[in-house]
């Protein structure tokens, strides 16, 4: 979904083994990882793997959980670190989750495309 230059992505998040859900995420590839809100990273039943500081961007610091999950978008999933939102805090898609995707958001058309992978290789003696 593109909206006045924010764009909005749908991906399954789930928890290995066990339960997984729909979930509309604005895409920050300006963001380090992923947050899921409160009652979405609840009812898949995360819990937390340890505990981080972010600022935010008026220079607040916060503290938050951080697990990790299954993310699958058109049929390509990978697990990503996840922070575990707290209050009000939205679905956010960030940069690891992208990576570990192998997606990339073209600035242009704000839209994801697949990351082009090179590989380096010996040549020669």
């Amino acid at each position: 979904m593109f909206l006045t230059g924010l764009t909005y992505v749908e991906l399954e998040v789930s928890r290995d083994a066990g339960p997984s859900r729909s979930q509309d995420f604005l895409v920050d590839s300006g963001a380090v990882y992923s947050v899921l809100p409160n009652d979405t990273w609840r009812a898949l039943g995360l819990g937390t793997k340890r505990r981080m500081k972010f600022t935010l961007a008026d220079g607040t610091q916060i503290s938050r959980a951080v697990s990790e999950c299954r993310f699958t978008y058109r049929g390509v999933d990978a697990v990503s670190p996840v922070i575990l939102g707290d209050g009000d805090d939205v679905a956010l898609l960030g940069a690891v989750t992208l990576e570990s995707l192998a997606l990339v958001l073209n600035p242009f058309d704000r839209t994801l495309h697949p990351m082009h992978m090179s590989l380096a290789s010996h040549l020669g003696a």
